[in-house]
């Protein structure tokens, strides 16, 4: 399929407003910016996605899904909330790792409230114990939250809750289960209460902050992690090339698969094309909703080698380039 030079209309990710152009705000407005952190698969973009009521985050079981800091917005009360999803942290072993790990400790570092969220199945490991050991350094409150309870007895739970706050100094502890919601509306009345006093920052109706274009290249990189389950999904990545709003009001829209060597190109395409139509299926209706538009989606699939050493790369997933 040959591209074409199409009129783009997603435009870049929306600012926060001025405080004065921002209808509804209450005169005893709180917002502030509430990072999640945690090592891979913990569960934050599930906490993330649960918390907004909508889909801002991509979620699989895979670990090291979110490469970059995806923001969702809430209202609860007078206080907006921007949740600030992190990659996973873990130890790097190459330079999108360390990219991504950086990007975690950043979001950290600049959130008015920092949440660790813990797989409380595992428990503490060696990598809980690495964010742990670094959490001192981070001069914002710091709050405990224990995923996944449904899956493990009360008295483990107590126990778990006791050694991490022996560990740290967390100023509250929230046990939850982010898939189900239980425990998470507690969460989010209490992470409004420490936002500090100030106007709102997005317009009232505002989920994310991430433009649909980005959105929609995330919701296919999802589904290719669903779909294959080898090591190719961690050297793949996706643009979205084009976005044309047609004059009927549906959305056009191009994505090139990246990878880095042919054979993982036949792997994305599948025999006759078969998984890449699968992914693009896929993938097409959850963009369709979050445009909230028929959607035509038109996948390419392109060798790029070392693409994880493309500074440029880094740019499009809003990281900042390791350099050595």
């Amino acid at each position: 399929m040959t591209d074409q030079d199409l009129p783009e209309e997603d435009g870049p990710a929306p600012r926060p407003l001025k405080p004065s152009t921002l209808p509804g705000t209450p005169s005893d407005a709180r917002a502030g910016f509430v990072a999640l952190i945690g090592v891979p698969n913990a569960g934050k973009s599930t906490l993330l996605n649960n918390i907004v009521g909508t889909k801002v985050s991509i979620v699989s079981r895979k670990v090291q899904t979110t490469r970059a800091l995806v923001r969702g917005i809430v209202i609860e009360g007078s206080a907006q909330i921007v949740l600030v999803d992190t990659p996973g942290i873990f130890a790097p072993k190459r330079r999108l790792d360390r990219a991504m790990v950086h990007s975690a400790w950043s979001g950290a570092a600049d959130a008015d409230a920092v949440c660790l969220l813990v797989d409380a199945r595992k428990g503490v490991d060696e990598e809980v114990e690495a964010i742990l050991s670094r959490l001192g350094d981070v001069r914002r409150d710091k709050l405990l939250i224990l995923n996944k309870i449904d899956l493990i007895p009360r008295e483990r739970l107590l126990a778990l809750a006791a050694q991490l706050n022996a560990a740290a100094p967390f100023a509250e502890t929230f046990m939850i289960s982010a898939l189900k919601g239980d425990g998470v509306a507690d969460l989010r009345k209490a992470l409004a209460s420490r936002m500090p006093p100030g106007p709102w920052l997005y317009p009232e109706d505002q989920v994310s902050d991430a433009p649909l274009r980005m959105l929609a290249a995330e919701i296919t990189r999802e589904k290719i992690y669903d779909r294959l389950h080898e090591e190719l999904p961690y050297r793949s990545t996706v643009e979205t090339d084009q976005w044309q709003v047609k004059a009927d009001g549906s959305v056009r829209i191009e994505q090139t698969i990246f990878v880095e060597r042919e054979s993982q190109r036949a792997i994305v395409l599948g025999h006759g094309g078969q998984t890449i139509r699968s992914i693009g299926q896929a993938a097409r209706i959850e963009i369709a909703e979050a445009a909230d538009a028929t959607v035509h989606l038109f996948l390419h699939v392109k060798v790029r080698e070392n693409w994880a050493d493309d500074p440029a790369r880094y740019r499009e997933m809003g990281l900042e380039f390791p350099r050595g």
